[in-house]
């Protein structure tokens, strides 16, 4: 294995059209993510925080992702889909992996119809989950502004413009709008999405809300900036028993920003509980990236305190892009270095070796050491023997150099990188003898 490969794609035949899915884990209870306005279950595994959501939810469930007909993989066709339709999409997905019963996860347009199917098929969904919902598609922009603002969304469709709602805190992140302007392309054309978006404004379940008898969880974001959060809350009222969370941040889709209260919430309402000790929860596969600037204490008396600030400052910077071009996430800077995580070893090896590159063309020569193994999630930080082992692995590094261990370059065979042997060491702290190679592009 090399970078994360995604579930294979499937497809369910419902009445003329064929309906593209996904299935990841095999927990007992089964969940499936209802999409919102455009989706694409292939190219969203590319975009930051979107697998990570889905492994933690099949840590108990076994989820099931589509698109809808007429986006992404599945058939396009002329009109849009009603309500009706996707009803029976959803249906036939359920019988093609064998759901008698399952948790409905609407999210955004996908909340009406999940609350439309739940009324409708109340046999067959055990519980409904509902985030950044609505019932009525006219409450949420008066009639002159919609349609102001439906002229802006397909003028601007496959530019990456829908980033400043659905994810505001990522709106000055050129990587992140690049990926959301070919997200929308690939989800659907713009005469497509315009037909889809008049459908949807017609959308109106308030008068379904009352008669659900379905335990239903609503979650919003109380600056959500694609559905006001009036609207979550008019909904979760409208709802006998219904169970209300919200949290801050205004990030509409679900992946992005603060998710681990959200899916511990979305866990404890479906299983009536949160992994009580944790452990296997937070512990997860990755590989870890440390880093060290060689001589810094040389270099920090040689420059003076003021001079060697700025220098700290664009390091840090350039870690930050560079890790984050990488797919990588950045746990914390070290004072003269960095410990970052990646999900795939390949894209590690990549990133320590662009940093070297970039850090000396700034006048900083740096190490890195590369180890990948099972680490423990502590809130904000990381730790357990991998991380440990990374740091050794970084010890035995000269100037300039990229340093992985054997199961680092096992993982990533075919993958077009280069290692040269450096040798067999022992390692402070860790039992036998460790096999460590330098990396090349």
């Amino acid at each position: 294995m090399t970078d994360f490969r995604p579930p294979e794609t499937h497809y369910a035949q419902s009445a003329d059209a064929s309906i593209a899915y996904q299935v990841m884990g095999d927990g007992p209870v089964d969940i499936i993510l209802v999409p919102g306005l455009f989706s694409h279950i292939e190219f969203m595994h590319e975009m930051p925080g979107y697998t990570a959501v889905l492994r933690r939810l099949s840590r108990f469930a076994r989820v099931v992702t589509f698109d809808k007909r007429g986006q992404g993989l599945s058939d396009r066709m002329t009109g849009a889909p009603s309500l009706e339709q996707r009803m029976d999409d959803v249906r036939a997905i359920m019988d093609a992996i064998g759901s008698a019963k399952a948790v409905l996860f609407g999210f955004s347009e996908g909340c009406p119809m999940s609350v439309l199917f739940a009324a409708t098929y109340p046999d067959r969904v055990s519980h409904l989950v509902l985030l950044g919902s609505f019932a009525r598609s006219k409450d949420r922009l008066p009639d002159d502004v919609w349609q102001l603002r439906c002229d802006e969304i397909v003028q601007s469709w496959g530019s990456g413009d829908t980033v400043k709602t659905v994810a505001p805190s990522q709106a000055t992140n050129a990587e992140v709008i690049a990926q959301i302007a070919k997200f929308e392309r690939l989800s659907s054309s713009p005469g497509a999405l315009r037909t889809l978006l008049v459908l949807n404004r017609a959308i109106d379940v308030t008068a379904i809300l009352p008669m659900l008898q379905t335990p239903t969880l609503v979650l919003h974001r109380t600056g959500d900036a694609r559905v006001p959060v009036a609207l979550g809350r008019a909904v979760a009222r409208s709802i006998p028993g219904a169970k209300y969370v919200e949290y801050p941040g205004g990030d509409h889709y679900y992946w992005v920003g603060e998710t681990d209260a959200m899916l511990g919430d979305i866990e404890e309402f479906v299983t009536g509980h949160r992994d009580g000790g944790d452990a296997e929860l937070d512990r997860v596969l990755a590989t870890v990236l440390f880093t060290d600037i060689v001589d810094s204490t040389r270099s920090a008396a040689a420059m003076g305190d003021h001079r060697w600030r700025r220098l700290l400052d664009d390091h840090d910077q350039l870690a930050q892009q560079v890790v984050g071009r990488h797919r990588g996430h950045l746990v914390k800077s070290t004072g003269d270095g960095i410990l970052a995580t990646f999900d795939g070893p390949g894209r590690a090896v990549r990133c320590a070796l662009a940093f070297g590159s970039a850090a000396r063309q700034i006048g900083l020569p740096v190490r890195a050491g590369l180890h990948t193994g099972e680490i423990e999630v502590r809130g904000a930080d990381i730790g357990g023997i991998t991380v440990h082992a990374a740091a050794r692995v970084m010890s035995q590094c000269g100037s300039n150099e990229v340093l992985v261990s054997r199961v680092v370059t096992d993982l990533v065979a075919g993958a077009g990188l280069k290692f040269a042997e450096r040798g067999a060491f022992e390692l402070k702290g860790l039992p036998g003898t460790w096999e460590l190679f330098v990396a090349s592009g």
